[in-house]
């Protein structure tokens, strides 16, 4: 199911504001690989190459078109394609800074686990992920997908969705053991966009990909009228006739012991 880098940075700006915050929650690394995790067109990568200037950083995406971006954006940095449910690095990280991709993992606490066990010794585990499944955006996505005009579409392998993520208090139980810090935190975004239909463009870039991706042509138009008429309903417009899309993110830092 590709991804389209263009898509993607028609929000880069807001879609980049939890990497900054994330990023100046991070301390200061120890010597070691840094790897951007699921970096996409490489906004977030940019802004860790600033902050660590020098330091040794590659990274990591599963999409040739988001790679593809990446390079373009920064020639400098290698950037590899991977699968994170297998990934490795070669050598022990100073740092796995991994924005607004972990959600999309089978098991979220389990990938979380896995990476901070991979750490150097103080090395860091940064990770942010939207935590927007029962927000309208998502609620409107699964409701229309269980239209039976829809749903056949998806086949044997049922409606798509994300899990669930994990609750803070298991995040911090989990990693207790391997670091000697882990602190977690909420953030609601409310991003002032232009309309409804700039709230569908923006989730067609992430969440709305996988209802989309099995329907043919005229199913994809249909879904898409459907659905923005629910954003119009469930988002009205402020007095200047833009909306406000609410956004909750979930954040969390990791030291390694």
């Amino acid at each position: 199911m590709a991804w389209s880098a263009a898509q993607y940075i028609k929000f880069e700006d807001e879609r980049t504001r939890p990497a900054r915050d994330l990023l100046a929650q991070v301390p200061d690394l120890p010597q070691g690989p840094l790897f951007d995790l699921g970096c996409g067109p490489a906004n977030s990568t940019e802004l860790v190459a600033a902050r660590f200037a020098g330091a040794p950083l590659t990274g990591i995406d599963s999409d040739a078109d988001m790679l593809a971006a990446a390079r373009r954006r920064l020639p400098g940095i290698p950037f590899v394609q991977g699968d994170l449910a297998a990934w490795r690095p070669s050598d022990a990280p100073a740092l796995l800074f991994a924005n607004a991709v972990l959600q999309w993992m089978p098991d979220p606490a389990t990938s979380i686990v896995r990476l901070a066990g991979m750490l150097a010794p103080g090395g860091v585990l940064a990770v942010q992920m939207p935590d927007n499944l029962t927000e309208p955006t998502h609620r409107a996505m699964r409701e229309i997908a269980a239209d039976p005009a829809f749903a056949e579409a998806y086949g044997t392998a049922g409606l798509p969705d994300r899990n669930s993520l994990p609750a803070p208090g298991r995040l911090v139980d989990l990693l207790s053991p391997l670091c000697a810090r882990v602190d977690v935190w909420h953030t609601i975004y409310y991003h002032r966009l232009d309309g409804a239909e700039a709230i569908v463009e923006w989730v067609k870039g992430t969440g709305l990909r996988p209802y989309l991706a099995p329907l043919s042509d005229d199913l994809r138009q249909s879904f898409l009228a459907r659905y923005l008429e629910r954003i119009r309903a469930e988002y009205p417009p402020l007095a200047d006739g833009r909306v406000l899309l609410r956004f909750p993110r979930l954040f969390l830092v990791a030291i390694r012991t």
